[in-house]
């Protein structure tokens, strides 16, 4: 039996600064683009929206933890943002997402969407998941937003939680090896997390080290439209929000030569994306943060990536859906 028509969609949101909200407020915005009515709730609270969980007039689009909610609800597609890690998430954890997602895959009906290419190999070839199709990240739009260049770009920025498997412990002394070679450029440290203390030992009190904590998405607009150089450290990075959100601002992206972020602007490599060698060997890197640093980048268009694009994704991935 076909499903009634979409009246509301219901998202949840993870508690990452910059990643899962990121894609949660994204994705909201862009259904309310092209007509929706849309609504994010904490997975915590996701049990307590029960008629709505059983109403198939209701899209569910669950992340994280709320896929457990997955027997319970009708109409309902779930989202890997990523692969579990044990070095990343511990065992524990990595057992309790390993978990979730194949009762996504146990639930007849219920599509399990990976947000690259690179995500659904390793869903597939490591943990043998069923991936029911591959639907990229959108980037909020305010980044897309028209603007135009007051401020000169003296940075180089990092932004997003500052953990060990982000590797800047590696790549935070290459970036002021650069620093000593062009006395006006600055490093922004963008996010909070347990590595914060290391990194603010390894940069010794050096004032051209910026560590602003968490900042919304705004701030980190305004950041970003002073960067030159936007780098991460992630090889495993499962596609890259934040990669989107540089880009649109015209920063030069450096990044490991690995992961998701390959696949947002494959004619870019080389050019604006610069690839970082996964080894973390220091002089490589510095090299190409050099070459980075003295290129020029141009805004980039997000066509593809746009809240109302991949709204428009999921929401054709709903009207196939079968009633169960």
């Amino acid at each position: 039996m076909n499903l009634p028509e979409i009246r509301k969609v219901l998202l949840t949101e993870g508690r990452e600064v910059g990643g899962l909200r990121a894609f949660a407020r994204a994705l909201a915005e862009g259904f309310k683009d092209i007509g929706y009515s849309a609504e994010i709730v904490p997975p915590r609270d996701i049990l307590g929206r029960w008629r709505d969980l059983r109403d198939p007039s209701v899209l569910k689009i669950l992340s994280t933890t709320a896929v457990f909610m997955v027997p319970f609800s009708r109409r309902t597609i779930c989202v890997a943002h990523g692969f579990p890690r044990p070095d990343a998430q511990g065992w524990m954890r990595t057992l309790a997402i390993l978990a979730s997602l194949k009762l996504a895959n146990w639930k007849d009906g219920c599509p399990l969407v990976a947000v690259s290419d690179y995500v659904a190999v390793h869903l597939r070839g490591v943990y043998g998941l069923r991936v029911d199709g591959v639907i990229r990240n959108p980037v909020q739009p305010m980044f897309t937003e028209p603007w135009e260049q007051k401020e000169d770009r003296r940075y180089l920025t990092y932004v997003g939680r500052l953990l060990p498997s982000k590797n800047m412990h590696r790549i935070l002394p290459a970036m002021r090896r650069v620093l000593e070679e062009d006395s006006t450029m600055r490093i922004c440290i963008v996010g909070d997390g347990p590595q914060r203390q290391e990194l603010e030992d390894l940069a010794r009190g050096d004032e051209r080290v910026e560590f602003t904590g968490n900042c919304d998405s705004l701030e980190i607009r305004t950041r970003l439209r002073q960067t030159k150089v936007f780098v991460s450290g992630n090889e495993m990075e499962p596609f890259g929000i934040t990669y989107l959100e540089a880009l649109s601002q015209g920063c030069i992206v450096a990044m490991p030569a690995c992961g998701g972020g390959l696949e947002i602007a494959p004619k870019l490599i080389g050019s604006q994306i610069r690839l970082l060698p996964i080894s973390f060997e220091q002089q490589p890197i510095v090299d190409v943060l050099r070459k980075a640093v003295i290129g020029s980048g141009e805004t980039i268009s997000m066509v593809g990536h746009r809240a109302s694009d991949v709204a428009r994704a999921y929401l054709s991935l709903a009207q196939k859906q079968i009633l169960v």
